[in-house]
């Protein structure tokens, strides 16, 4: 057996034997936004994405799938996200031919004005808003990475990413705080920290059958102000399958595919989770896609469309994903545009 096959194999019984460890840890993380994920396609299929992503859109999910890519590509997400957040990606991938492919992404989140509070002004009145000072501030936050991958066999490829996270809670980069003691101390208002992805993909031969497998997010602790705390540690593996379009699994048609995919997703802050899509598309123009998010609070429901155009031998696609929350917060809603060469 090749040592490729090996580490594939190894790597899963890890994964495996990690889910048994994480579901049992269940609580909080710091710099949640990492979880919120772009691109409009993979949301719309239910986040069941560590197979299917390929090019641009890779960096964010598995970086493996980077090295599909044949030429260039550009990728961007505009998300609506809860409370007012509005959240941008952009990536941007290139083949290196023999030496493999590359990306560079970067995700900013604009958390929206808040209004200050503090704890020291009880109600009174005089002053009907117990806490709030008048006062706002604009908390925010980022990650830019750069991604490397390459394909191993015809059939097997692997991807690192390193990034860089980034998160302010308040307007300025210190503040002088109090302490648990009742003493005052200036302390960071923001936190950041270097992280880690690495993911795999594999055609095993048979149909279309394709399994994938992403760890992301791993790194050291990040400290807030006096405190520090895990980041959260996500791992995702996956099968994905055509059951009707080329080589597929139960129809062979040219200008009709139909494809189902299906993740496991382990967080390190909750129990385990799964993810199920499924896309239509016909003659590589027009897409529909549905899925739904098992074991969540409040997420489920996932659907969207895609169209893609080729003009001049520059490709364009759309993507609009539709993601049901909760009833008080509300939907979700993304758009994707990408160019590729």
């Amino acid at each position: 057996m090749n040592n490729w096959k090996i580490y594939l194999i190894l790597l899963f019984v890890s994964c495996l034997y990690s889910t048994t460890i994480y579901s049992q840890k269940v609580g909080t993380t710091s710099m949640q936004f990492l979880k919120v994920m772009p691109c409009a396609r993979a949301t719309a299929l239910g986040d069941a994405y560590s197979v299917l992503a390929s090019g641009a859109e890779a960096a964010f999910w598995n970086p493996s799938g980077i090295a599909q890519i044949q030429d260039q590509e550009l990728s961007s997400t505009y998300m609506m996200w809860m409370m007012d957040t509005k959240i941008g990606a952009l990536s941007f991938a290139s083949s290196l031919n023999d030496y493999g492919a590359f990306a560079l992404s970067l995700q900013y989140v604009d958390y929206g004005e808040m209004e200050e509070a503090v704890w020291n002004r009880p109600y009174s009145k005089n002053d009907p808003y117990p806490g709030l000072t008048g006062n706002t501030f604009n908390p925010f936050a980022y990650v830019v990475a750069i991604s490397y991958a390459k394909n191993l066999t015809d059939k097997f490829s692997v991807g690192l990413s390193a990034k860089y996270a980034h998160e302010s809670l308040y307007n300025g980069s210190t503040f002088n705080a109090m302490t648990s003691s009742g003493n005052y101390e200036n302390v960071n208002t923001w936190g950041s920290g270097l992280l880690f992805d690495f993911g795999m993909h594999y055609n095993t031969g048979y149909k279309s059958i394709q399994l994938g497998i992403a760890v992301q997010n791993f790194g050291a602790n990040i400290k807030y102000a006096l405190e520090s705390s895990s980041v959260p540690l996500q791992f995702r593996w996956g099968v994905a399958a055509d059951l009707v379009g080329k080589d597929a699994l139960l129809l062979n048609m040219e200008d009709h595919r139909l494809s189902l995919a299906f993740d496991l997703f382990q967080p390190n802050d909750y129990a385990q989770q799964e993810h199920l899509g499924i896309e239509y598309e016909f003659a590589g123009v027009f897409a529909l896609r549905g899925g739904y998010k098992f074991n969540y609070d409040s997420e489920g429901l996932t659907a969207g469309i895609g169209i893609k155009q080729v003009i001049s031998s520059v490709k364009f696609s759309f993507d609009y994903s539709y993601g049901s929350v909760s009833n008080y917060l509300g939907d979700v809603h993304r758009i994707s545009l990408g160019v590729a060469l």
